[in-house]
């Protein structure tokens, strides 16, 4: 990994994260992993001579990590729930929307290194870049303290988000219950199209919009096409009751 030494060097940046891990009672090795996870590709790519890496590496790296860890203790917990249903709790855990909700209840988004226009732009607010620092951070956890810290980090603040997700029936696919909903109430097939790919290079997403006929209900935006799809169907199935459908 290439040090990140100008990011390092920045008292104010070190002091910021050090006060972070501290707080969350992490006695960190290597402080340049965890300053790493908050850096978003936008900085990089406009302050080079401040850091030459971004956190995407990391949170492909968490990806396997976080699963593994959610999977056992699904396994372990659910002895009564066949492979198809401990599947679908998985993905509602690893889900998006869920992780960025974790980061910004542990305050992620004030630590975030973004550009001056995606500062702007509200960035410290977008679900994405909330849930990939989350995923970064925890990839650092693991490379720094490896897996016994990121579990106890992992059943301290993510898996305790179960008992919402079980209780709210976010595990199901909405995809399917959007359509169950739409067929029997208005006799229509949910349509999704993407209205707009044109994001900058450094941070690409896709806006997905799910329409009923031609009402559109809601609106998913992700960095893979399939997700937004996910999100606006999960979105538009919780706020089902408040659609507005013209014939």
């Amino acid at each position: 990994m290439v040090i990140l030494k100008k990011a390092v060097e920045n008292e104010d940046c070190k002091n910021k994260i050090e006060l972070l891990l501290f707080s969350l009672g992490i006695d960190f090795l290597d402080i340049s992993l965890y300053i790493l996870a908050f850096i978003h590709r936008s900085i990089v790519n406009e302050r080079p001579d401040f850091t030459p890496e971004h956190n995407e590496r990391l949170e492909f790296l968490w990806d396997a990590v976080l699963e593994l860890i959610v999977t056992d203790n699904l396994f372990k917990d659910f002895p009564e729930k066949n492979e198809w249903e401990l599947t679908d709790i998985r993905s509602a855990l690893v889900r998006g929307k869920n992780l960025a909700k974790v980061s910004k209840d542990l305050h992620f988004d004030e630590y975030l290194f973004l550009w001056k226009w995606e500062e702007l732009g509200g960035w410290r607010n977008n679900e994405y870049l909330l849930a990939n620092c989350l995923e970064a951070f925890l990839g650092a956890l693991y490379l720094d303290l490896w897996l016994v810290w990121a579990s106890q980090f992992v059943n301290q603040y993510v898996y305790p988000t179960l008992k919402y997700i079980i209780e709210n029936n976010l595990f199901k696919d909405f995809k399917s219950l959007i359509q169950e909903y739409s067929q029997a109430k208005y006799d229509i097939t949910p349509t999704y199209e993407v209205l707009n790919s044109d994001w900058p290079d450094h941070n690409k997403t896709f806006e997905v919009w799910v329409f009923i006929g031609k009402n559109c209900v809601w609106v998913g935006v992700w960095s893979s096409k399939k997700k937004a799809q996910e999100i606006a169907a999960l979105n538009a199935y919780e706020k089902k009751e408040g659609w507005k459908i013209v014939f």
